[in-house]
């Protein structure tokens, strides 16, 4: 139940993310939970052997590369996707960026209301 409402609350994160970013266009709510899904799938296969392989660079960026392969996680799943546009690799920069931040505010949220 808590993986179900977490991916839901992500999904409607991907729609504020095209809401308040017009570099990010996301056609429908069904779309949103399959970019949702994606991207979540992407960041848990794809992410930590990225972040293995750049490690010099992220270590000598002082840790600001992790950035450019969040952009790309969001990238790539916007290549796969129908109904999930992203126009760059500027607008997956910042809608990455803004996509992490509703996702911490959510993870902290869901963590007050559930380990109270």
């Amino acid at each position: 139940m808590k993986l179900i409402l977490k991916w839901l609350l992500s999904a409607a994160a991907l729609l504020c993310v095209a809401y308040l970013y017009p570099g990010v266009v996301v056609g429908s709510f069904g779309a949103a939970m399959k970019a949702a899904l994606v991207i979540g799938l992407f960041n848990m296969v794809l992410r930590p052997v990225l972040v293995l392989l750049t490690l010099p660079v992220t270590l000598v960026t002082l840790g600001l590369f992790l950035f450019v392969i969040n952009a790309l996680m969001f990238w790539a799943a916007s290549g796969v996707l129908e109904g999930f546009y992203v126009q760059g690799f500027g607008a997956a920069l910042l809608g990455s960026l803004i996509y992490s931040v509703l996702g911490m505010a959510i993870d902290s949220v869901f963590e007050r209301l559930l380990f109270k």
